[in-house]
């Protein structure tokens, strides 16, 4: 009985870039042994072609072609005599480069449960003019900011106004500071106690002109009885 000789993959030469597959790899290499140069030029466009259909989806990505020609002389371990439509050949060196490391912003941020937001907010009122009626406010906001990030990431723990008005002095490096008898939670429930007052506004203003219209929807129909 003949023995018959089967070839595993795991005995074939390993393929540089998988997602093409084996015979894409066995074209290329090919490619290397054709001498004439019009013909292997037109050999390898044949091959990006194929390689092309392998991902439609990507055909309409801008210089999707140039880093199929890449991988093309990746394979060909770049000893390959062809010309990419873009004019520039690949190399080696080019292809090991890495790309400069992005420098993280580190801000070094004292009291962090407040947020970075409340830092930048910080900065804006002490380029406002000191003492003044619009830097007063922003410290108003500034402050019910803070006591609002305070009680969400500590829901458990009370939190008086002082804690907070002397965490933001702090902050301010003694710049920005509310006076002592005005309360956060008084500016927090006099802006909810106005909103309450426009929409109880609103609704009795819709009451009574409901009422108004009925009555005098009443009055029309006795006066037509």
């Amino acid at each position: 009985m003949n023995a018959i000789n089967m070839e595993y993959n795991s005995q074939k030469e390993e393929l540089t870039i998988s997602e093409y597959g084996r015979n894409i790899q066995e074209m290329i290499k090919y490619a290397k042994t054709i001498e004439k140069d019009d013909l292997r030029q037109a050999f390898i466009e044949r091959i990006v072609d194929l390689m092309l259909q392998m991902a439609p989806q990507s055909r309409n990505m801008e210089d999707y072609r140039d880093k199929l020609w890449k991988h093309v002389f990746r394979i060909a371990e770049y000893d390959l005599k062809v010309m990419p439509p873009n004019g520039e050949i690949p190399t080696q060196d080019e292809a090991l480069k890495r790309p400069e490391m992005i420098p993280y912003p580190i801000s070094q941020a004292r009291y962090r449960h407040y947020g970075h937001n409340v830092q930048v907010l910080i900065k804006k009122a002490l380029e406002m003019e000191q003492g003044g009626e619009k830097q007063a406010g922003f410290i108003r906001t500034i402050l019910s900011y803070m006591k609002l990030a305070y009680r969400t990431w500590n829901k458990e723990h009370y939190v008086s106004d002082d804690v907070i008005k002397n965490d933001l002095k702090t902050l301010s490096n003694g710049m920005l500071e509310l006076s002592e008898d005005e309360s956060i939670t008084n500016l927090t429930n006099n802006q909810n106690n106005n909103n309450r007052r426009n929409n109880s506004g609103g609704r009795g203003k819709r009451n009574n002109n409901y009422k108004n219209r009925s009555k005098g929807g009443g009055r029309n129909r006795k006066n037509k009885n």
